[in-house]
């Protein structure tokens, strides 16, 4: 299912700011036009997502004529010269496939008496790897 979301680009003098007004304020940022517009629909599809994983439900998008880019300008202390306000589209559930979900093979090297401890246990090994990059992560 696609999610649409009005986002505003800032023209700064390093590239492009984007932020998400609908989604508390979540914003990213590109060194160019495209890059910041592959940013938003990263940045978008990353905070949907999440959403989803945590339960929670995404607010309502606005229209993108309900968004007032010159009063956003304002409240954020930029320039509007050259800001504008674009629909961000993407497919959370084809991007999280693609991005999130999709699992990387890892060559790793642990002492012969660990490895015959850890089998004989019935120990798995992606799980324990996946787990202890978590935890030192703090994340999941």
């Amino acid at each position: 299912m696609l999610s649409a979301y009005p986002a505003c680009f800032f023209k700064e003098g390093n590239g492009y700011s984007v932020i998400f007004t609908d989604l508390n304020y979540l914003a990213t940022c590109g060194d160019t036009l495209d890059d910041a517009l592959s940013m938003a629909v990263d940045c978008l599809a990353g905070y949907l997502y999440w959403l989803q994983k945590d339960g929670d439900t995404a607010p309502a998008p606005s229209a993108m004529d309900a968004v007032n880019i010159k009063d956003l300008a304002h409240e954020l202390e930029v320039s509007p010269e050259g800001a504008f306000v674009n629909m961000v589209t993407v497919d959370v559930a084809e991007y999280a496939k693609a991005h999130f979900e999709k699992s990387v093979k890892k060559t790793l090297t642990i002492p012969a008496w660990l490895n015959t401890a850890a089998l004989e246990q019935n120990i798995n090994f992606s799980q324990v790897l996946q787990d202890a990059l978590k935890a030192k992560l703090h994340i999941g």
